[in-house]
């Protein structure tokens, strides 16, 4: 019964990344905003990549240390032990040690 029941949160949450992905990543309707991740936009999200995807991360650059000096660090904090981010790619520990390296102070419960 157990393993039913976390099949069935997977699978619920593969779905809803889904409908995430289609709704946001497939902007067919003109005008339509585009996503916006913790005060990040995905332009944002996108410069910074580089720096938080295995095998070879490189140094955080100033545009994305830019982006993340915008950004609202608890939120994004609020993601350190998600699924998503491994399905965008980023591995969860380096993201967490980017705002060190873009010399901000992280917040003090993440």
């Amino acid at each position: 019964m157990k393993k039913s029941q976390t099949l069935i949160v997977v699978v619920a949450m593969v779905m809803m990344f889904l409908l995430l992905e289609v709704s946001y990543g497939n902007r067919v309707i003109k005008g339509s905003k585009a996503m916006n991740l913790c005060n990040m936009s995905e332009d944002d999200l996108k410069i910074c990549k580089p720096s938080v995807t295995k095998p070879n991360p490189v140094d955080p650059s100033l545009d994305c240390c830019t982006a993340l000096s915008k950004a609202d660090l608890t939120c994004l904090c609020s993601y350190k032990n998600s699924m998503v981010l491994p399905l965008y790619g980023i591995d969860p520990d380096l993201a967490m040690q980017l705002p060190a390296k873009c010399s901000l102070t992280p917040p003090t419960t993440c």
